[in-house]
């Protein structure tokens, strides 16, 4: 009663007012963005131009006059153009004939497709060689009948294309053949009443509408195989075969005077090839229009009659050869005493997969892989989910371009990535050293701000799901803030969310690129530790690492499964 009608509130109040409160918020989450996603890009830039004596262009002289660039370039080059090709056409085919044919079983085909795409890539190699190599099982198999057998010598430039086109054409199969299912029949139909042939109306009118997918489709398996480090490290090493990615991790792990900054010029020349990459995939499609319709549809379009067996046949064949039994003769190859020994009761022994189990060495590669993986993800649900959510009900400018921004660390090629995070974490602040390069807090780091889109694209897809009157159902019903989370929000989203942070926990446990750059002696990790046995000539423990990675992975992806099922029939009763 005291208090004067006209009494004037104090300035000091506005500090508690929502307002102020969103844009406090805003500015320290842009701080966080800018100094963890931003700032290591811009620092790698300029590493590239700092010399003793300031700004020089000494560097990419040095780089750009040197013969070995050009060979590393060239190889680079013949690397992608042959990869890509192998990637586009195994993937366009696999999606026609998904998206189009009557062929049975396809749940099972799709899986295999992207099998190649889950298991990680350096595995894979080991795969192949322990099948199609000397003392494979194809020359095992070749030699009962030819006397010096038949065998491919993987550690070539053809062993690295065509093992990086496998690995990288689910990712073009992925981007096409939903394109394919939304291609309006009708536009098919009208071009053979009109008298073109089967293939004239495939070359005229399916490719053209398709195009966009397929070109995305290259686009990514473009840069897959520009930022792969694993096969070139595995199958071009040991050939004297190097290309970008290795010839960076070779100028780091050189420790001279330059070549932190030899190795920031070859990154940019990186960058400068993906934004070509990006360049050309925008000439290709420039003139395309991309399908309104947004109908998918899954009814098919070509039936096989009596070669619907022979093409289901050549299919189980061709996945059989350049996956399953690659992975099944690398599982069984740790199994023999010595490398090169015949499957004999004799030769047969579990000390390879013991060693890796029981050694120190591995057993603590394993343990700093999980933990880091496990924490990656704990930390990307938080984050990734929050941002997807605001990402979702706040389409702004801001938080689109927030999305792009997360999305850098991801898009950069590993090598480039890691190396932004040397020259971010060294001195965050000229004269500071926090000492986080060279712990294992770097890798939380790197492994946070590379895997956070993962999660977010996955929280968006499950947000873009949720009508927004949902949550104004529970805001009438008296479920608001942590109330609405709990009781509304979070069951819808679950099964989309622990889908996405499997991939995200997976990706980090199998992750070789960025570690191989990053790691200490005390935070040596799985991918690391398999590239270390392999380069040391110790095949059989890399291939039984490598082995139980790939048990690990599919027991993984099956418990998904089941819990998805599980969770699928609970939604059903409920209902």
């Amino acid at each position: 009663m005291n208090q004067k009608p006209n009494q004037r509130k104090s300035p000091f109040s506005a500090l508690s007012s929502v307002s102020f409160q969103s844009k406090l918020l805003i500015v320290i989450f842009s701080i966080v963005v800018v100094t963890f996603f931003i700032l290591p890009i811009v620092r790698l830039a300029f590493m590239s131009f700092i010399g003793e004596e300031g700004l020089t262009l000494s560097f990419y002289q040095d780089i750009l006059s040197s013969k070995r660039t050009w060979t590393v370039l060239r190889n680079t080059l013949i690397m992608i153009v042959g990869s890509v090709t192998i990637a586009t056409v195994l993937g366009v085919v696999f999606a026609w004939i998904m998206a189009y044919t009557d062929i049975r079983f396809k749940k099972v085909i799709q899986l295999l497709i992207l099998l190649p795409f889950i298991i990680p890539s350096y595995v894979l190699s080991l795969a192949w060689v322990q099948f199609f190599g000397f003392n494979g099982m194809v020359q095992r198999f070749f030699g009962l009948f030819m006397e010096e057998g038949l065998s491919w010598n993987l550690y070539s430039m053809s062993g690295i294309i065509v093992v990086m086109g496998i690995t990288t054409f689910p990712l073009v199969y992925l981007f096409t053949v939903n394109t394919f299912r939304q291609i309006p029949r009708e536009n098919e139909s009208a071009a053979q009443i009109s008298g073109a042939s089967k293939w004239q109306t495939f070359k005229r009118i399916t490719i053209p509408m398709a195009l966009p997918g397929i070109a995305g489709g290259m686009f990514i398996a473009f840069l897959g195989s520009l930022d792969n480090f694993g096969i070139p490290a595995f199958l071009g090493t040991p050939a004297n075969i190097t290309v970008l990615t290795t010839y960076i991790y070779q100028q780091v792990i050189g420790f001279g005077v330059t070549a932190f900054n030899r190795a920031a010029v070859l990154s940019v020349i990186l960058g400068v090839i993906a934004l070509i990459g990006i360049g050309l995939q925008w000439l290709l499609l420039r003139n395309s229009r991309r399908l309104e319709t947004a109908k998918i549809d899954y009814e098919p379009r070509v039936y096989l009659g009596k070669k619907r067996m022979l093409v289901e046949g050549i299919i189980f064949v061709f996945f059989a050869i350049t996956t399953i039994l690659p992975l099944i003769s690398m599982i069984l190859t740790p199994l023999l005493r010595a490398y090169g020994l015949d499957f004999t009761l004799e030769n047969l022994t579990w000390e390879n997969y013991e060693y890796i189990l029981s050694s120190r060495s591995t057993t603590d590669a394993i343990w700093v892989s999980l933990r880091l993986a496990f924490v990656t993800a704990i930390a990307t649900i938080i984050i990734g989910t929050a941002i997807a959510y605001y990402r979702v009900r706040k389409a702004t400018p801001l938080s689109r371009g927030l999305e792009t921004v997360i999305t850098l660390p991801y898009a950069l090629p590993g090598t480039v990535f890691a190396l932004s995070m040397i020259f971010a974490w060294m001195e965050p602040i000229p004269g500071w050293n926090p000492g986080i390069y060279g712990s294992i807090s770097i890798l939380y780091i790197a492994y946070i701000t590379r895997f956070l889109v993962l999660q977010v694209r996955s929280g968006i897809t499950s947000f873009q799901q949720i009508d927004p009157s949902v949550e104004e159902a529970a805001r009438i019903g008296g479920n608001n803030g942590w109330g609405k989370w709990c009781k509304i929000i979070l069951p819808l989203i679950t099964p989309t969310v622990i889908g996405g942070s499997l991939l995200v926990f997976l990706s980090a446990l199998t992750e070789l690129t960025v570690s191989s750059l990053l790691y200490s002696s005390d935070s040596e990790t799985i991918g690391v530790s398999i590239l270390s046995f392999q380069q040391s000539g110790y095949t059989l423990y890399s291939t039984a690492f490598s082995s139980l990675i790939v048990i690990l992975i599919v027991v993984g992806y099956g418990l998904l499964s089941l819990y998805q099922k599980i969770w699928n029939r609970k939604v059903v009763k409920s209902k």
